[in-house]
């Protein structure tokens, strides 16, 4: 029936991955500066850092549309520079019943990968929410390589 999904891109970065983990668990709210005509805003909702156990908020714009998203952070591995999102809350959801973002930075590779449930079998693919992610690290590597 193909409900469940999985879909992974791998980029080369040119600068080293430490420093998108590094942005992403202790400077998430600099995103929507770095990104900001794709990243509007970002909150904490529940926890007094990023850590495993908090809950955090991304506006962003997806398919020419504002959207909204609310995140457990699930798992943080400093040794593979990894992070792992459960979205809780949000415009993703009205796609897919689950929906999982994870994002490891190894050496100098950003890869994001999306572990999801679809509603129905008609629910697309989340390529285009892929690309996002994509386009997004792009921003923030021009960022990161000028520093």
């Amino acid at each position: 029936m193909g409900l469940n999904g999985k879909l992974v891109a791998s980029m080369e970065v040119k600068c080293g991955g430490h420093l998108f983990h590094d942005l992403y668990q202790t400077s998430s709210h600099h995103v929507s500066n770095i990104s900001s005509d794709k990243v509007h805003h970002f909150d904490i909702h529940e926890g007094e850092d990023l850590k495993v156990g908090s809950v955090i908020g991304w506006k962003y714009t997806h398919d020419g549309k504002v959207k909204v998203t609310k995140q457990l952070i699930e798992a943080v591995d400093d040794e593979k520079k990894s992070i792992t999102w459960k979205v809780l809350e949000g415009d993703t959801l009205e796609l897919y019943n689950s929906f999982t973002i994870s994002a490891s930075f190894e050496g100098n590779w950003a890869t994001w990968t999306f572990v999801y449930e679809k509603k129905t079998e008609d629910t697309p693919e989340p390529i285009t929410l892929l690309s996002l992610m994509i386009d997004i690290t792009r921003d923030l590597e021009g960022h990161l390589h000028k520093i």
